[in-house]
């Protein structure tokens, strides 16, 4: 006998809908099985109940077994063998069908109750089977669904001690049905041959021993084929005992390894965490907007695929693309309504999505797989064992080298990566020598003080330029964004750079000195590496707006300026020289401290773009204030020669209408000092006035020349 499929016992507490697919073939076979079982059944019924019909009920029976090949079995439809054996017995029944005589005893005995006891106990048992299973699966799907929206408030343990389990329970239930339903079905596809050749073979040895025609119609050929047909059917009956035995024992196995797997939140102690995963695959919770401000949560598979996360709803025949992981960013994120929730973005930032995942192991498993697959560990030949030596590295990676000098010696590029780094971490000052010492010099000390505190996230400003204008506005309020209670003046709109990034905080600390770009290289390890160890996977995404003023760190969804950097203060910005989504920056401010040292912090972000780019951003803007700086430096100074030689016009100007006035007066009082002819009488006489009146014509004369000056 050929060798027969079975469904895979060990993926029933998997339920994956692979596996409901392959269920759902198996019940289709079972229901033809059942159709053709009942045909011949009552092909059967027909010798056994009619005597009189028997070359008639024969033929039919011999017709019935010409279609076997014909029947569209969905498992073991190109059965040669069996095909043949059927052919086999067409031909001996459809020869035999005119002369039979049927005892009905000997057929209720021998052909009646093997298929008899098929189709009322075997058959039904798959049917009774098939209802208890979807009686549990659906109520595996109501207490998962219950627990999924428990409270995260501690005040409900009596009812989330109830729902667990209820989960247990319900999940317990489902898995031991399920085995049990697909060891029934498995079990179906041997006792199927069983059924159909035993009742034949009654029915033949019926005819032998009634007719005693074995020299006449049944030749010693026909002997041996026979018995060949019943050694067969003892070979298929003691291979489906054996494989029974196997599955029972199977189940057994894998009730005592599930028992810990059935509690949904499981103990982190018995069941540790795996962070070197390359593929993943279950169930999540999936939430979607139907509103501006409502959601809905739907509960789908999901597996890896290489650089893909798939998504296939229970009943679908494949899965479909949810997004492209290649690159993207994962991190845990607090739900109003949900626990155990991450979210992952694209590796542009325009895709988001957020997953539920059912306990803590579960999300800390998904969210490290996803790493794994985002830095394309997985194209590797062996991507578990590399995944695990890089994890192993984070973790070592807290322990500080013994000197400056040996921890650069695996990290520190060649030539033209070094001068590539330089010329990165130029935006120190535009304009200015390059001027640092060695590094060999330098001690791990001389970079970052031991236990300096690290911020995992943006709680608070970092500048104190909004806080000095409040306090000198007698203002001692300060928003949680580092505002003052006067909005501080917005940047021109019509600024020369705009550029905008996708960056995420990974921390921020304090240093000592901000020389070179390798304080930022030391930054970024201790962040890191503190991460490492303490589980922290949640990172704040941030939009950071680049402009010739200052560096900004926007929230995504509101829009609102959580940081500002004024451009001045940064004196040192330089990406990571093997990751390159890395990177970072050194913020100086010359107030902060009460000894009137300045303060230096140095911010550690990840990108979705090349570090690189923002750090030419960032030195692109610092080059095109230092140009507008000395452009309006010389503006001013410009406009302070054209104001003064606008004020040396004005007096000239003045001076020359002084002079005029002068000139002016001086003709006035010599027009008014040159003596008057006496005037002339009517008869041509001369009259000669009184003094009185002399004095009274020059003074009107006088003033009709002094209107005319002025006029």
């Amino acid at each position: 006998m050929p060798g027969i499929d079975k469904l895979p016992i060990e993926e029933t507490f998997e339920d994956s809908p692979q596996t409901r697919s392959l269920l759902g073939v198996f019940e289709e076979d079972a229901a033809a099985i059942s159709n053709y079982s009942q045909k011949l059944f009552q092909a059967m019924n027909r010798i056994y109940d009619a005597q009189n019909e028997l070359s008639a009920a024969t033929h039919l029976t011999s017709k019935l077994l010409k279609e076997y090949e014909k029947q569209r079995f969905p498992l073991c439809s190109d059965d040669e063998v069996m095909s043949s054996t059927l052919q086999h017995f067409a031909k001996v029944i459809d020869e035999l069908s005119s002369c039979h005589a049927v005892l009905s005893t000997q057929l209720a005995d021998a052909m009646m109750f093997p298929i008899s006891q098929f189709k009322e106990r075997d058959l039904r048992e798959i049917l009774t089977l098939k209802e208890v299973f979807q009686i549990a699966s659906d109520d595996h799907d109501m207490a998962i669904n219950r627990y999924s929206r428990l409270s995260k408030r501690r005040d409900n343990e009596k009812v989330k001690g109830e729902v667990m389990e209820d989960v247990y329970t319900s999940r317990k239930k489902q898995h031991q049905t399920m085995m049990h339903y697909f060891t029934a079905l498995n079990t179906l596809q041997y006792k199927k041959k069983i059924a159909i050749l035993e009742p034949l073979l009654g029915y033949m040895q019926a005819q032998i021993s009634f007719f005693k025609l074995g020299s006449e119609n049944l030749t010693q050929q026909w002997e041996d084929f026979l018995t060949n047909i019943g050694t067969s059917v003892q070979n298929v009956r003691r291979e489906m005992d054996g494989e029974v035995d196997v599955m029972q024992q199977t189940i057994q196995d894998l009730e005592q390894a599930s028992d810990l797997l059935y509690m949904p939140d499981p103990d982190p102690s018995q069941v540790p965490v795996n962070r070197n995963l390359t593929r993943k695959a279950g169930y999540l919770y999936r939430r979607n907007k139907t509103g501006l401000v409502s959601s809905s949560w739907e509960r789908q598979y999901f597996f890896t695929q290489g650089g893909n996360l798939m998504g296939q709803a229970r009943g679908h025949v494949a899965g479909g693309l949810v997004m492209d992981i290649d690159n993207c960013s994962v991190m845990a994120v607090d739900c109003e309504d949900r626990r155990f929730c991450f979210q992952i973005t694209s590796f542009d930032g325009k895709k988001v999505v957020i997953l539920q995942a059912d306990s803590r192991k579960d999300c800390e498993e998904w969210i490290a797989t996803i790493n794994n697959i985002s830095k394309r560990i997985y194209l590797s030949e062996n991507p578990e064992e590399i995944a695990a030596r890089v994890n192993q590295s984070a973790l070592e990676a807290v322990t500080p080298s013994p000197s400056f000098q040996q921890r650069h010696e695996s990290m520190r590029p060649t030539t033209q990566g070094r001068s590539r780094a330089a010329r990165t971490s130029s935006v120190s000052s535009v304009g200015s020598e390059t001027a640092s010492p060695a590094l060999s010099v330098l001690s791990l000390d001389a970079l970052v003080a031991p236990d300096t505190p690290i911020q995992f996230d943006i709680i608070s400003p970092v500048s104190e330029e909004y806080a000095g204008q409040a306090k000198a506005a007698g203002q001692g309020r300060t928003n949680p964004f580092g505002e003052s209670g006067d909005t501080p003046p917005e940047e021109s709109e019509d600024s020369i750079l705009h550029q905008l990034f996708i960056v995420r905080f990974l921390g921020s600390m304090e240093v000592k000195n901000a020389d070179s770009s390798d304080v930022i290289y030391e930054t970024m390890r201790q962040i890191l590496a503190a991460r490492a160890i303490h589980n922290i996977f949640r990172m704040t995404e941030s939009h950071l707006l680049v402009t010739c003023d200052c560096l900004k760190l926007i929230d995504p969804q509101t829009q609102v300026t959580r940081l500002r950097f004024p451009l001045s203060s940064v004196v040192v910005c330089s990406s990571h020289q093997e990751n390159k989504r890395l990177f970072g920056f050194v913020l100086q401010t010359a107030e902060g401290r009460v000894d009137g040292r300045p303060v230096i912090v140095c911010y550690i972000f990840e990108s979705n773009n090349d570090g690189e780019k923002i750090c030419d951003s960032v030195g692109l803007a610092k080059q095109i204030a230092f140009h507008s700086e000395m452009d309006r430096k010389a503006t001013e100074k410009k406009e302070e020669q054209d104001k003064a030689k606008e004020k040396q016009q004005e007096e000239l100007s003045k001076q020359k209408q002084i002079e005029k006035d002068l000139e002016e007066q001086s003709r006035l009082i010599a027009a008014s000092s040159r003596p008057t002819p006496p005037a002339p009488s009517a008869d041509g006489q001369f009259l000669v006035l009184s003094k009185s009146q002399s004095e009274d014509s020059d003074a009107g004369q006088e003033g009709r020349e002094k209107g005319e000056s002025e006029a």
